[in-house]
């Protein structure tokens, strides 16, 4: 737009906007002021400085992973204490990438008379009248979600917003633009000021082999990626490296959760605290594994990485990594949203995002 094309905010604008604003900060204060009633005066502070750390941890890692209620955590403790408690509470990953030699891709998935446990049973057995995906229901203490089991991995690809650097979109959108069967939310995207709208997404994104964005990513996690022989890789790599492992579809984000077979290290509560998730991993026989899990609930808060592992593990991921998680955490299954996404507002909706992965309708010949 133009210098002479900029259009000035109309002042009853600029004046409702303020009191939305007013209205929020009023809120956060009363939440917090409500927290420490509920928790009963001197109890409140017991648990806040008291000499048991837990509840300290707990809500210091949970706030700092949100995108709005770091108040949470800032308002009741100095950054050195926060500091401390993110150092201790912390992801280990596996410092691997994924070696695709002990992936076998078998796209003919077939039943067995014996399986080795109610977990295999549970991926392998397919639906009936559904060859492509089955949906099982997830239920752990303090939280629930959803597992797609999608049986070809040649079909998951990544789909991004068509607004990249201006706008993202929702999940949804994206899956009907995309015709997809199924679709959950990707890699995170850059968020100053905790004020995103999904435009950009962050690290390197791959799709369809061309590569959509490269910036640079210093965080837990790096490539979550598929590359042209349909298997996942896990890795903190250059785009060259990627592309040198062909990689055909990917997004940035973290932590990786399994590499090789192998589980990070989770120290404390992992340092993410409890909220929604999304996952996405992949088992040596090459079916693909799509999880979410809903949070933000008083009896059912969510997940945490320990939790996401051990997930991952039962259901035989050789590799999986954390998606982007909280008010993206989404999955569609023929258009529909099928959990319940919560935001930062205790509303039950999600928002815009930058990317995500989809299982396409079969090709026809």
């Amino acid at each position: 737009m133009e210098k002479d094309e900029k259009i000035e905010e109309p002042k009853l604008v600029k004046r409702t906007r303020k009191r939305k604003e007013r209205k929020q900060r009023i809120k956060k204060i009363l939440i917090i002021f409500a927290i420490l009633i509920i928790a009963g005066g001197s109890s409140g502070l017991f648990l806040l400085y008291g000499p048991y750390s837990g509840f300290r941890e707990w809500l210091i890692t949970t706030a700092m992973t949100t995108m709005t209620h770091q108040y949470f955590a800032t308002w009741f403790y100095d950054d050195e204490t926060i500091q401390e408690v993110l150092n201790k509470n912390k992801v280990q990953e596996v410092d691997e990438i994924t070696d695709t030699n002990t992936v076998v891709v078998d796209k003919t998935t077939v039943p067995k008379k014996e399986y080795a446990n109610e977990y295999e049973k549970a991926v392998l057995e397919k639906d009936p009248d559904n060859d492509d995906y089955k949906i099982i229901d997830i239920k752990g203490k303090g939280y629930s979600g959803y597992l797609a089991v999608i049986y070809d991995p040649s079909r998951v690809k990544t789909v991004y917003t068509k607004k990249l650097g201006t706008s993202g979109q929702y999940l949804k959108t994206m899956a009907k633009d995309n015709d997809a069967l199924i679709a959950i939310n990707g890699g995170g995207f850059e968020d100053p000021n905790f004020n995103s709208n999904g435009a950009q997404p962050l690290g390197i994104t791959f799709s369809g082999g061309k590569l959509i964005t490269s910036k640079s990513w210093n965080g837990s996690g790096g490539i979550i990626g598929f590359t042209e022989e349909d298997k996942l890789v896990l890795g903190k790599m250059t785009v060259k490296q990627a592309q040198e492992m062909k990689i055909r579809d990917a997004v940035t984000f973290g932590p990786f959760l399994i590499i090789n077979g192998k589980p990070s290290k989770v120290l404390g509560n992992g340092g993410w605290g409890t909220a929604p998730r999304t996952a996405i991993g992949q088992r040596k026989d090459g079916i693909v594994l799509f999880l979410v899990i809903d949070g933000r609930t008083v009896s059912k808060p969510g997940a945490d990485m320990n939790d996401l592992i051990e997930i991952m593990q039962n259901y035989g991921a050789y590799n999986a990594a954390n998606l982007d998680g909280g008010t993206s955490s989404v999955m569609v299954v023929n258009g529909e949203i099928i959990n319940d996404p919560i935001d930062s507002s205790g509303a039950h909706r999600t928002r815009f995002i930058s990317t995500g992965f989809i299982l396409t309708k079969e090709k026809e010949d």
